[in-house]
């Protein structure tokens, strides 16, 4: 995920006008009464008095979308898409009290809630730092390492071989019949190690809550991240004689764009609709590198943000039982998400943060919280947690590689970050537990690609019983790049906090 530094970003690397178009056609549950209300000239009855917000409402086990509808013109609103599969419905309004209206009527709505604090308008934020690039010299000086049978960046892959995927490639690349959809800043389906492996008829664009599906709207905005491009390549660039090799170079990719222009934010509209594209287009692992903004840690004990919670808990677990397996990062903060409190001081990112302590059992970070998703944390070269990665005992599923400056590898860059396909048709390194989740889907794809009748469920449990499984390490990193005694990392069940159930293997996953 792109967050920098110490703290945490939308989409989850470390640093080194909405578009409600298109197509419900991937959701045939959805009623006509689900159709944007603002298209159809709808008419709010109460005054707009204030900005224009995004909500989720969450309906109960007996609320239907046309009652629904009905109660939020009433309060002042317009629905921009409901998915009855779930009982979710995507609405705006300029009332201010429109939540709390909604609310009232327990019978019909379970929850409610803004999905952002700011006005529905692109804002300027700072970035997540620029992607450092590959060199022609480090570029030439792998291709004269190169083995044979290697891609010519391989080399400089030492991420690969941490996991023993260069060892399973020379068993099973990956079946076709396997997507990984990455749901992101969008990807590039032009770039030659990511054409080959593309799933069109699976990717699209779903920023505003409403999936487009025209041709190239997936890809990143033109003034966009990279971020998305780079997940993807090490999830599934081709082995092609071209530049680098992917976890699971045979299977699929699908990018769903989530990330709003302009400002990069992953609201919760957007994520839902992600999570039931996935599912509805018979999407077998997706990759979530970010966390789901404005709130770093969203607090079921705050009316909105309760709300937020229960509606991409309700997408989550449709697409699982779809068969969909979700993988995602834990957080570039190095904070314990099972200790007893977290200092939040980056919430909320779309507008003024204020700083805040939460309890990480009642305040979740989202996706990677949330039940049935795998959380995955990262290490670097030398098999040491990552210096920026959170952590957790009970917490973390499992680990892979997400980079680390600290720890250099004997490659012929010397470069501990991971290096990826990038905008341009090039390559470029970033670190993070962005980097560390398309691993793990990667070992996953490779999974379903050898058990095509796993369940979610079960593919998680293959990842944790065939991870390897280091100890607590002695020492590792700091963000100084001191080695200082690992006080952090607990263990118990099995488990530790830095690692989880291990680092996923992938040999293990093509035996």
């Amino acid at each position: 995920m792109a967050h920098l530094g110490s703290g945490r970003r939308r989409a989850l690397a470390v640093p080194v006008g909405l578009a409600l178009t298109a197509s419900l056609a991937f959701l045939p549950a959805v009623t006509a009464s689900a159709a944007p209300a603002e298209a159809a000239g709808a008419r709010a009855a109460s005054p707009a008095t204030g900005p224009k917000l995004s909500y989720v409402a969450n309906l109960t086990a007996y609320g239907t979308v046309k009652q629904a509808r009905k109660a939020v013109e009433r309060a002042g609103g317009t629905v921009v898409t409901a998915y009855e599969q779930i009982g979710v419905v995507v609405a705006h309004s300029q009332n201010p009290a429109f939540a709390q209206e909604l609310r009232t009527q327990r019978h019909l709505f379970v929850s409610v809630g803004a999905t952002r604090t700011a006005p529905l308008q692109p804002v300027q934020t700072t970035d997540e730092g620029a992607t450092q690039q590959l060199s022609a010299a480090d570029a030439a000086k792998a291709a004269a390492a190169a083995a044979p049978g290697e891609e010519p960046l391989e080399p400089n892959q030492w991420d690969l071989r941490t996991i023993k995927a260069d060892q399973a490639h020379k068993i099973n690349d990956g079946s076709r019949n396997v997507t990984v959809g990455v749901i992101d800043t969008g990807v590039d389906d032009t770039h030659p190690d990511l054409a080959p492996n593309f799933s069109r008829e699976q990717s699209a664009n779903c920023v505003g809550g409403v999936a487009d599906t025209s041709e190239g709207a997936w890809r990143p905005y033109a003034d966009g991240s990279d971020h998305g491009t780079h997940v993807a390549g090490t999830i599934a660039a081709a082995r092609n004689g071209i530049g680098i090799s992917g976890v699971a170079p045979g299977v699929k990719v699908a990018g769903i764009k989530v990330s709003e222009p302009g400002n990069g934010l992953f609201f919760t509209e957007a994520v839902v609709c992600g999570f039931m594209f996935a599912a509805e287009k018979g999407i077998e692992v997706t990759n979530n590198s970010y966390y789901v903004d404005p709130w770093l840690y969203n607090c079921k004990t705050d009316d909105d943000q309760k709300a937020l919670v229960e509606a991409l808990g309700r997408a989550t677990k449709y697409a699982e039982r779809k068969g969909v397996l979700h993988v995602a990062s834990a957080g570039n903060s190095n904070h314990d998400l099972a200790g007893e409190s977290i200092v939040d001081d980056s919430s909320p990112d779309d507008g003024t943060p204020v700083p805040r302590t939460i309890d990480p059992r009642v305040c979740l970070d989202l996706p990677t919280q949330l039940p049935g998703v795998v959380t995955v944390s990262a290490t670097g070269d030398k098999g040491f947690k990552s210096y920026y990665s959170s952590y957790g005992l009970g917490v973390v599923d499992v680990a892979a590689p997400g980079g680390d400056k600290w720890q250099t590898p004997q490659t012929p860059d010397a470069n501990g970050r991971v290096l990826s396909t990038v905008l341009g048709g090039g390559y470029g390194y970033k670190q993070g537990t962005s980097m560390a989740a398309p691993h793990v889907a990667g070992v996953a794809a490779l999974l379903k690609s050898a058990h095509p009748s796993a369940t979610p469920a079960q593919l998680q449990r293959m990842l944790k019983a065939q991870a390897d499984k280091p100890a607590c390490p002695a020492q590792v990193y700091d963000n100084l790049g001191n080695l200082i005694d690992a006080t952090t990392c607990q263990s118990k069940w099995g488990q530790t906090g830095y690692y989880g159930y291990g680092v996923v293997n992938a040999l293990n996953a093509v035996k």
